[in-house]
């Protein structure tokens, strides 16, 4: 199943490379997946569709992580993984009806497909948007995650 995890800078660090390939060690914790709740909220969506709005929840989740720790790089990134079906648990119906992509992943190792993250010019559009500026919030929701294969850890930008 593929799942997109709300991360920060911080993250990248944890990311291994093994012989299976890419993979990230997993504590318990929230993520975003195609569930049946989006598929719900979006009937008209296809499964790009789908797969592009979850990913979108895991950003915005990103930009609370950050919120909650100044000490990380003011860049947002999703890592996107691919885990097993048990690997994931459906949250809560009342969550649901806010986040429908919403879902929690289990402890384990995950196969890291990608990586999505902010160039380091956004830096300052995240933090204005931290800090309430909803001018920076606009500028941050237009801007597209650069896209980054797992392989390619290494070569992340960061700010």
């Amino acid at each position: 199943m593929r799942i997109y995890l709300p991360a920060t800078v911080a993250d990248l660090s944890r990311i291994e490379t093994a012989k299976a390939g890419v993979v990230l060690p997993l504590t318990s914790r929230r993520a975003h997946a195609v569930t049946a709740a989006l598929r719900a909220a979006l009937p008209d969506e296809d499964d790009e569709g789908l797969e592009y709005s979850a990913h979108l929840a895991a950003a915005d989740d990103s930009l609370s992580l950050l919120a909650d720790d100044e000490t990380v790089a003011r860049q947002r990134l999703v890592i996107t993984l691919e885990v097993a079906d048990a690997a994931v648990v459906e949250v809560p119906a009342s969550e649901a009806v806010l986040t429908p992509s919403a879902v929690q992943l289990a402890a384990g190792a995950a196969a890291v497909h990608c990586l999505h993250v902010d160039e380091p010019d956004a830096v300052a559009d995240v933090s204005g948007a931290l800090a309430g500026d909803d001018a920076a919030l606009e500028r941050l929701v237009e801007r597209d995650l650069l896209w980054y294969d797992a392989v390619e850890v290494a070569d992340v930008p960061l700010a």
